[in-house]
């Protein structure tokens, strides 16, 4: 590879990265990502069955989660929302 083609090949490199930056940092800035560090994931209780089993109470975008988990088949539950 000659240097020409391999300043080009560098050059539309940074230019996509700064791309992807600069269109992250905008979609930010406008509500269309959500902030770095919140999250939309959160495990509020854990209570061990057993040795191997599981219950999880998960909430997800303020949706109520039961998990049970550790078996030979795991199974959700979606709770109904509470009232405001």
């Amino acid at each position: 590879m000659d240097l020409p083609t391999l300043g080009t090949a560098l050059g539309s490199l940074a230019a996509v990265i700064a791309l992807i930056v600069g269109l992250s940092h905008l979609a930010r800035r406008t509500g269309r990502l959500p902030a770095a560090g919140s999250r939309r994931l959160e495990v509020q209780e854990a209570l061990p069955l057993g040795s191997r089993r599981r219950l999880l109470l998960l909430r997800c975008d303020g949706h109520a989660v039961l998990a049970l988990t550790g078996g030979g088949q795991d199974a959700l539950l979606l709770l109904p929302r509470e009232p405001r």
